[in-house]
C-alpha cells in the first residue's frame, strides 16, 4: 500500500491555476508560522524540519523565484515576470511586486492546514499586507520564529562555505570539509567560494538585513507573536529548541494577526 502523496506545492511554486498533488492534513489548530533570521542562521534547514514535524506547507518565496526562472515566459504571471526583470538587472524586487506574487497565491495561506512562511515578509510593508490579508479572513499567526546568532558566528559560517561548480553541493572548510581539498565528494567538481560568501560581502548582507528587518521584529514583538530562538548548535539541537518553545505555545491563547 502506497503512503500519502507528498505535497509538491504546485499551487505555490507555479501560481494559479495549478493544484498541489496533496494538501496538509487538516488540524484542529493548524500551525501558521513566519520564520525570520539573517543569512547563515540555517533558517531553510529549520523550515524543512518544521514542515515535516508540524504537517504544514513550506511556503518559500525563494523557491518561487527559482521555479519561475525555469519556466517559459508564457507560463509566468505578470507579477513573476516583473519580479524576474528586477532580478535580472541585479535590483531588489520592490514590496509591491513581491506582494502581488504572494497575493496571487493567497489560497496557499488562507486555505491550507497550516503553513511555514520562509522569506516573506521581509519588510514592514510586507508584514502589514500579510496582516490585512489574514485579518480579513479572521485567521491567526501562531508565532513568528526569529532565529538569532551573533554576527561573528554568521560570518564564520558563511565565509567557510564552499560550493561545487558542477552539482552545486555545499561543503564547509572546517565543519563539513570534502574528503579531498577543493574537490566535491559527489561529482569531483571544483569547489569555490561564492562572491557573496566572502567576509566583506557577508557583512554587507547582514547590514542590509538588519536595516530592513529590525522594524519587522519590533512589529511582531508588539503583537506578542515574536519567538526568539538561539541558532547555535547543530540543526537537530536548534530544531529541538524550536519545538520545545512551540509546545509551550500550543496550550496558550491564539493571537489574531489582524488584532
Amino acid at each position: 500500500m502506497n503512503g500519502p502523496v507528498k505535497n509538491d506545492r504546485a499551487a505555490w511554486l507555479q501560481g494559479p491555476p495549478a493544484d498541489c498533488s496533496a494538501v496538509p492534513t487538516e488540524r484542529k489548530r493548524p500551525w501558521r508560522l513566519v520564520l525570520l533570521g539573517a543569512p547563515g542562521v540555517g533558517k531553510g534547514t529549520q523550515a524543512e524540519l518544521l514542515t515535516e514535524r508540524l504537517d504544514a506547507c513550506h511556503l518559500s518565496t525563494g523557491d518561487v523565484f527559482r521555479a519561475a526562472g525555469k519556466r517559459k515566459d508564457c507560463d509566468q504571471s505578470p507579477a513573476m515576470k516583473a519580479a524576474l526583470e528586477y532580478m535580472r538587472r541585479g535590483e531588489l524586487v520592490p514590496d509591491s511586486t513581491v506582494w502581488d506574487m504572494v497575493r496571487e497565491r493567497s489560497h496557499c495561506i488562507l486555505n491550507c492546514g497550516g503553513f511555514i512562511l520562509d522569506g516573506f515578509p521581509r519588510t514592514l510593508g510586507q508584514a502589514e499586507s500579510l496582516r490585512e490579508l489574514m485579518g480579513s479572513e479572521k485567521l491567526s499567526l501562531s508565532a513568528v520564529v526569529n532565529y538569532e546568532l551573533p554576527v561573528d558566528e554568521i560570518v564564520r559560517r558563511l565565509s567557510g562555505r564552499r560550493t561545487c561548480e558542477k552539482c552545486k553541493s555545499v561543503f564547509h572548510a572546517t565543519e563539513r570539509p570534502p574528503k579531498v581539498e577543493a574537490v566535491c565528494d559527489h561529482c569531483a567538481g571544483r569547489l569555490f567560494q561564492r562572491e557573496d560568501d566572502r567576509p566583506e560581502s557577508v557583512t554587507v548582507r547582514l547590514d542590509a538585513y538588519e536595516r530592513s528587518t529590525a522594524p519587522l521584529i519590533q512589529f511582531y514583538k508588539d503583537l506578542g507573536l515574536l519567538l526568539p530562538i538561539a541558532a547555535k548548535g547543530s540543526p537537530e539541537e536548534i530544531f529541538a529548541r524550536t519545538i520545545d518553545e512551540l509546545d509551550q505555545l500550543a496550550t496558550g491563547p491564539v493571537v489574531s494577526a489582524g488584532d
